[in-house]
């Protein structure tokens, strides 16, 4: 299943929903829970080891974050990435 998570400040009961292999997107205000001395840094380390976690580069860049600020791990994509994520997954589920 593909995570799509808009919502900010992220709940970290969508993280804990999320299923092993399951995939995350953070979007828009999203992309700021995604940094390094967020609220939920520890949280989204954790779900690293189970869980592919992605931050839209377009997003960073309306924001003025650098790939430097984010937790460890996470990778950046572009939207045709998130083109691809969404074929491959079937099932999306959206947090706003």
């Amino acid at each position: 299943m593909l995570h799509l998570i808009f919502q900010s400040p992220v709940e970290p009961a969508i993280l804990d929903r999320m299923a092993t292999d399951d995939v995350a997107v953070f979007l828009e205000n999203a992309v700021l829970s995604a940094l390094q001395k967020g609220q939920l840094a520890d949280a989204i380390s954790q779900k690293l080891n189970s869980n592919r976690l992605y931050v839209l580069s377009e997003d960073m860049a309306v924001r003025g974050i650098d790939i430097t600020e984010l937790v460890l791990g996470l990778e950046v994509i572009d939207y045709p990435g998130l083109v691809d994520l969404s074929v491959e997954n079937r099932l999306i589920q959206s947090w706003r």
